[in-house]
């Protein structure tokens, strides 16, 4: 039968299964290799499925192979949304021992295992439960232009028509009324999740310096690996070498398919007045940055 061809409740009911089956086997399933922290709209998506086209970095379970109508899970939400579902569920998502040696032994060497959700980088309890329940897991993240990414970030949400304000300054000025309070309840409240905290901080989420910091209080700086995006597209096969490298395994020559941009965006201009005043705004957070990552980052060149 053509897997293609197979009903909706029917490919619905079969994740569920499967999903019952992962957790069930969850003690034998090892977690995170590496976990790709953000930043949303900053070409996570691009990289991480970059990544699984080398021989030796798995998909998640279950990959696209065993469930149709679907790429390979990219990522789970687990510290950030999900965390309340519990350890076995997170382990569910992992390949067992068992198949990672299987792919070991056609790769010929070790595989590695990660997932990347993008609001780990911002979420203000993620780190401290990851270096908690993860402490010897990889960070990755991949950082753009903090002015475009945060406009990005507005355009995906009215493509998607979650967002009512019509104009990117109208959000902006909207953005701190909505993420008043919604931090501290985040953190107070069991299971609180805010869509406004997630989806609507425009602005907050560029301000890249103190939400790296965060993540550097639970590891240390030799396991987080930062990818500046603009030159991610520059020379994807480059910088995908550079993050194999940190994860300790050999560089591969990628097919094609691994330089794919995932998520593009129509191009659209944003006001100069605007970008100028987002400049200004970002000008601090950009010198701590460059200060952390004891490096220049393309968007503060003149």
């Amino acid at each position: 039968m053509n897997r293609d061809l197979l009903p909706e409740p029917v490919i619905g009911a079969g994740r569920t299964l499967i999903r019952r089956y992962g957790m069930t086997t969850a003690a034998l399933r090892p977690g995170p290799d590496f976990l790709l922290i953000g930043a949303k709209r900053g070409g996570s998506t691009s990289l991480y499925y970059g990544l699984l086209e080398h021989p030796r970095i798995m998909p998640l379970f279950p990959s696209a192979r065993i469930l149709p109508k679907r790429n390979n899970t990219k990522g789970v939400h687990y510290f950030d949304s999900h965390y309340d579902e519990g350890d076995a569920w997170y382990r569910s998502h992992f390949p067992s021992v068992g198949a990672r040696r299987s792919e070991a032994k056609r790769a010929g060497g070790p595989v590695v295992v990660g997932e990347g959700s993008p609001y780990y980088l911002f979420h203000p309890l993620a780190a401290e439960r990851a270096g908690r329940d993860v402490p010897d897991t990889r960070i990755l993240l991949v950082l753009r232009d903090p002015v475009e990414r945060a406009f990005s970030h507005y355009r995906e949400r009215r493509r998607q028509h979650a967002e009512d304000l019509a104009t990117f300054e109208d959000a902006l000025a909207a953005e701190p009324d909505r993420l008043a309070g919604e931090e501290e309840k985040i953190r107070t409240v069991p299971g609180y999740r805010s869509y406004a905290h997630e989806q609507q901080s425009y602005r907050a989420q560029s301000e890249y310096a103190p939400h790296l910091r965060r993540w550097l209080l639970h590891f240390p700086p030799e396991r987080v690996h930062v990818v500046i995006a603009e030159e991610f597209y520059a020379d994807q096969q480059r910088a995908i070498d550079g993050v194999a490298d940190f994860l300790g395994l050999p560089s591969a020559v990628l097919p094609k398919a691994a330089s794919k941009v995932w998520n593009p965006a129509p191009s659209a201009d944003l006001k100069d007045s605007t970008r100028q005043a987002l400049a200004e705004h970002y000008a601090p957070f950009n010198a701590d940055l460059e200060k952390l990552l004891d490096r220049d980052l393309p968007w503060t060149k003149p």
